[in-house]
């Protein structure tokens, strides 16, 4: 029988990445040997003097094993400010 790897992706929302972004990062970091894939998307703010929005969502892709995984996951939930969502596909 083969052997099925799943691609998980997770979402993560940031409201404030003045506030929320160093413990994200710290995590990221932490789990950095799992994270395939990394994209950051923010909305740019028209005035000079901001920089950047302070809302953001980055797609992370990671590998097995599942329990890390999960363990990333329940971790960053316990951020205030943060949103985690993920997508499973199995092929």
């Amino acid at each position: 029988m083969a052997i099925i790897d799943n691609h998980t992706i997770i979402g993560i929302h940031i409201t404030d990445r003045l506030k929320e972004a160093v413990e994200v990062q710290k995590l990221l970091t932490e789990f950095g040997d799992q994270i395939k894939t990394r994209l950051g998307l923010h909305e740019i703010e028209k005035s000079p003097a901001t920089k950047g929005a302070r809302n953001g969502v980055l797609l992370v892709e990671m590998v097995p094993p599942e329990g890390r995984i999960q363990e990333f996951m329940s971790r960053l939930q316990k951020i205030e400010g943060v949103e985690v969502k993920s997508m499973i596909f199995g092929h």
